[in-house]
C-alpha cells in the first residue's frame, strides 16, 4: 500500500425537485454507478429553477474527488 494517495476530481451537476440535498444525493448516486472509490465533494454553485413563481427544481454544482486506484 502506497503512503500516499492521488486524486481526481470531476465536475457534476445533481438536481431534484424537492431539496437541495437531494440535488446533492442524486449527483453522487449517479457517479457512483461509474466512478469507484469516491472520497469527498464540495459545493461550488447553488441554483434553481422557478415555474408559477415556486421553485420547480433545485440545481446543485459539486466538484466530486475520487482516489485513483491503487494509490
Amino acid at each position: 500500500m502506497s503512503d500516499h494517495h492521488t486524486y481526481k476530481k470531476v465536475e457534476l451537476v445533481g438536481s431534484s425537485t424537492s431539496s437541495i440535498e437531494d440535488a446533492i444525493n442524486n449527483a453522487l448516486a449517479e457517479a457512483s454507478k461509474s466512478i469507484r472509490h469516491l472520497e469527498w465533494f464540495e459545493i461550488t454553485e447553488t441554483r434553481g429553477h422557478i415555474a408559477d413563481g415556486a421553485v420547480a427544481h433545485y440545481q446543485v454544482t459539486l466538484k466530486v474527488g475520487f482516489r485513483i486506484a491503487n494509490s
